[in-house]
């Protein structure tokens, strides 16, 4: 489904970005791993890639820094010679009431979350535009549609990638590009782990299908919308939340 294609995954040395670069991998994409440069696992995730015996390389950065970001697709270019899938997964959360939030806490989230992703957005488009195709998933979440109390600045950041997403698929649509968005609901992960337990019951009793999301869920759904059998869908918000939100 993927086979010859190279796809860039933000932020997965474990967690959801792992979940999707395996993923992708699994249908023959060859994968650039990205991760902060003091990420222990980046470079095991992506030996597990070449196990699967498709081409992958580490490119450590942070994504709010331009310099990175553009060293990023140089260095993919370099060695694929072509970007045909850009998953904006990084993102970090500083919870927290609105009140008692501090202005770093806020910028912090909002950098990565957002600012990152409007950073790579823009440095992948000019070789996408170049070859007239591309496929942009960007990772919001569920709170991004539905808001969600001591979370001011991670929702804000996820409504503000939405918002992001759809105008990048006006923009760059006569180019080729597609650029969807996945929104997960309460998926099992190292973010959500750390939770209390009154948190995840919350969640739970107002999920329908009665249970959490795997970090697989997501992938399935990126690998969808970074083949082909998506070619005709762009702008969109796909929720992955068990039914959390209708």
């Amino acid at each position: 489904m993927l086979k010859g294609k190279t796809a860039i995954i933000t932020g997965s040395g474990r967690g959801i970005g792992k979940a999707i670069a395996l993923k992708l991998a699994s249908y023959g994409a060859n994968i650039v791993i990205n991760d902060i440069p003091s990420s222990d696992y980046a470079d095991e995730t992506c030996e597990e890639i070449k196990a699967m015996g498709v081409e992958s390389i580490v490119v450590k950065g942070d994504v709010r820094s331009k310099d990175d970001v553009d060293r990023l697709i140089s260095e993919t270019l370099d060695k694929f010679g072509k970007i045909d899938i850009f998953v904006n997964n990084a993102g970090i959360t500083r919870d927290g009431l609105m009140i008692r939030m501090s202005e770093d806490d806020w910028d912090l989230v909002m950098d990565i979350n957002l600012k990152g992703a409007f950073n790579c957005i823009k440095a992948v488009a000019r070789p996408m535009m170049k070859q007239r195709s591309g496929a942009i998933v960007n990772i919001a979440s569920i709170v991004g549609v539905m808001g969600n109390p001591g979370q001011a600045n991670y929702v804000a950041s996820k409504a503000g990638l939405i918002g992001l997403t759809k105008t990048t698929a006006k923009e760059f649509a006569t180019r080729g590009i597609r650029c969807n968005a996945v929104a997960p609901g309460f998926i099992s992960s190292a973010m959500t782990d750390v939770l209390p337990d009154e948190v995840k019951q919350k969640y739970f009793d107002a999920i329908p299908l009665g249970k959490f999301g795997e970090t697989e869920n997501i992938a399935d759904v990126v690998a969808f919308l970074a083949s082909d059998m998506s070619q005709y869908v762009t702008g969109q918000v796909i929720n992955v939340d068990g039914g959390l939100v209708m």
